[in-house]
């Protein structure tokens, strides 16, 4: 009979023990929820702001190709560029919202003119259409999907350093030209220097709403002129 009320007693010591790690109480179960809910929050958020540089990665990327498309084209009509030619002022950039200009047809009477009608169109995103919209000459251009968004293109030309001749004459036309393509990143915060409209960075300055939105790379070329030595 002792022996029988010992082994109760140690069975009615050990019952709480096992209760208490039976389970998780609802308390603990609704706070790893909460933490679970808050990782895949910020998860969410990383993979907005991932996609977000993805875009804002490929327009920079898009632009860089249009500004060599430029610089091509100059290089292959230096005496056009050395005209000045391809000079497009900040404050009146080529490209920009709206229809393909008809280059064929609007009575362009140089290659420059030529060039930059055609490359106003390129930044119109010409070398992509969407299946659905216009993107011709006479429709909105709300289907041209082959550039960056509102991209505009300038071109502006500095000719305190051009080159000097055997007789120490400036060469005109062989200073440095500075090519530039603005448009409307993804999200504020960034500043882009520039509001005097004689130099590169403006480009565009003012077209976007937000300057913060404004992004714009730069490229430079010069052009030398070997018969004048």
């Amino acid at each position: 009979m002792a022996a029988n009320d010992r082994m109760n007693s140690a069975s009615s010591r050990l019952l709480p023990a096992r209760r208490a790690s039976a389970g998780f109480t609802l308390i603990e179960i609704l706070v790893a929820l909460v933490i679970l809910l808050v990782g895949l929050l910020g998860l969410v958020g990383l993979q907005a702001k991932g996609q977000q540089a993805e875009m804002e990665s490929y327009q920079r990327t898009q632009a860089l190709v249009l500004l060599q498309d430029l610089a091509d084209r100059m290089n292959a009509n230096r005496a056009g560029t050395r005209a000045m030619g391809y000079v497009v002022a900040p404050n009146a950039p080529v490209g920009g919202p709206g229809a393909l200009a008809d280059c064929a047809a609007i009575g362009l009477t140089t290659t420059a003119a030529k060039d930059l009608c055609m490359w106003g169109n390129l930044l119109r995103g010409a070398a992509e259409a969407a299946s659905s919209g216009s993107c011709t000459t006479t429709g909105t251009g709300n289907a041209c999907a082959g550039a960056m968004i509102g991209a505009r293109g300038c071109v502006t030309y500095d000719g305190t350093d051009e080159i000097v001749d055997s007789s120490g004459a400036k060469i005109a036309g062989t200073g440095v030209f500075t090519l530039a393509i603005a448009w409307q990143g993804l999200a504020a915060g960034y500043t882009t220097p520039g509001s005097d409209n004689t130099k590169p960075l403006s480009c565009a300055s003012g077209s976007y709403g937000n300057e913060s939105l404004r992004r714009v790379v730069t490229s430079t070329i010069r052009l030398g002129s070997l018969g004048n030595y």
